[in-house]
């Protein structure tokens, strides 16, 4: 029994060391072109901005972020032309965005209804040229759940693609 146990302790180990083992990168093999440029286009891919959280209790959720992973959060922010309340929660390298209902037509009561317990709602991408991403993406007959773009969270443009064209993920574009 106790060879047995330390054949698995050292296995464990084994697999810790090489889920710690750094992750290769990619490298373009024939083009000099950055990874994240779409080739031809007149606009690049910027970094991830935020993950979206959809959740039930907004008060519930904050504490949780605040007082037992020790983030920084924000106050509740009521941001009615959007129809949600969002906390802000600071991870450093990017953020999280904590959503509430705020009225019965908000887009995350339906989001809810569907996931009681609350779950992933989108990410956001910045885009160093968002009007030239849109016209890009509609050529590339990538539907967005808007015509235009319009002012988001941030204060910035942003625009939402159809979860069908992009692998089940709502994605919002902001402008960097």
């Amino acid at each position: 029994m106790a060879r047995a146990l330390r054949a698995a302790a050292g296995n464990a180990v084994g697999l810790f060391s090489r889920l710690q083992a750094p992750i290769p990168t990619l490298r373009a093999s024939s083009t000099s072109q950055p990874l994240d440029q779409v080739a031809g286009s007149l606009w690049n891919l910027g970094r991830l901005n935020h993950v979206a959280i959809a959740v039930p209790d907004l008060e519930k959720a904050a504490a949780f972020y605040k007082n037992i992973l020790g983030a920084q959060v924000s106050e509740a922010v009521p941001l009615p032309e959007h129809g949600v309340s969002v906390v802000f929660v600071n991870l450093g390298n990017t953020k999280m965005e904590l959503l509430h209902p705020l009225g019965r037509d908000s887009p995350i009561a339906g989001f809810l209804q569907k996931n009681k317990a609350g779950g992933m709602h989108h990410i956001c991408i910045e885009v160093d040229n968002i009007n030239a991403a849109v016209t890009d993406l509609k050529t590339k007959k990538i539907r967005s759940l808007s015509e235009e773009v319009k002012i988001g969270a941030h204060g910035k443009p942003v625009i939402f693609l159809h979860p069908k064209d992009c692998d089940g993920v709502l994605v919002e574009l902001e402008q960097a």
